[in-house]
């Protein structure tokens, strides 16, 4: 499972890897990029071919994360007799990344006469959902509930609605939005760096979907 970073860290923790990546990596490797790309300059074309190497070693990015509050409630009943329900209020974060693992310099587009590289990017993904537990508030009601046994079970029912209704929430456009931004920011600097350690700050990037 990948490890949870915080966004605002993304650049600075990065700095260093990739620019020992730049001065480290197989020549062979960049060598054979070159040929496949030759509309690049070789220079830039080895920065953008070691940070697509180092964000397909990434994986997974996390680009961003939600807190919410599921509201939920669970019933049962004994034959049309003896009912009994519960109703659990769920906070939960939910986490956004991008799978990287498939990342390419055929994604990479290098405009020399505008500096510019663009960079297409796969959809956003959710990731994990991260119940808080201890931060829940739990109501029993009805004649089941006088049985540890039937509390459980509507416990559990609970945790599946709670799931479901906390991947709806996330697909809300307005978190959605958000998720894309802060990755077409965290993917730009991370190109950006290395471009910048090798003697080219005046290349801008930008990411697309």
């Amino acid at each position: 499972m990948i490890e949870r970073r915080t966004i605002g860290l993304l650049a600075a923790t990065h700095v260093v890897a990739l620019g020992v990546g730049y001065v480290a990596a197989p020549r062979q490797l960049l060598d054979s990029e070159v040929k496949h790309t030759g509309f690049f300059t070789v220079e830039t074309t080895k920065v953008l071919a070691t940070t697509v190497e180092s964000l397909r070693d990434e994986n997974k990015l996390l680009v961003y994360s939600y807190k919410g509050t599921a509201k939920v409630q669970a019933g049962r009943t004994v034959l049309w007799l003896f009912g009994g329900e519960q109703e659990l209020i769920l906070p939960a974060v939910v986490t956004y990344y991008l799978d990287l693992s498939n990342l390419s310099l055929a994604d990479v587009r290098y405009d020399e006469k505008a500096k510019l590289v663009t960079v297409k990017l796969p959809k956003v993904t959710l990731g994990d959902i991260a119940f808080q537990p201890e931060n829940a508030t739990t109501i029993n009601g009805g004649v089941l509930t006088f049985s540890d046994e039937q509390v459980e079970a509507l416990r559990k029912a609970n945790y599946a609605n709670a799931r479901r209704a906390m991947v709806a929430q996330a697909q809300q456009p307005g978190l959605l939005d958000a998720a894309k931004r802060q990755a077409r920011t965290s993917v730009e600097n991370y190109f950006a760096i290395p471009l910048r350690i090798a003697g080219l700050p005046d290349v801008k990037v930008a990411a697309t979907f």
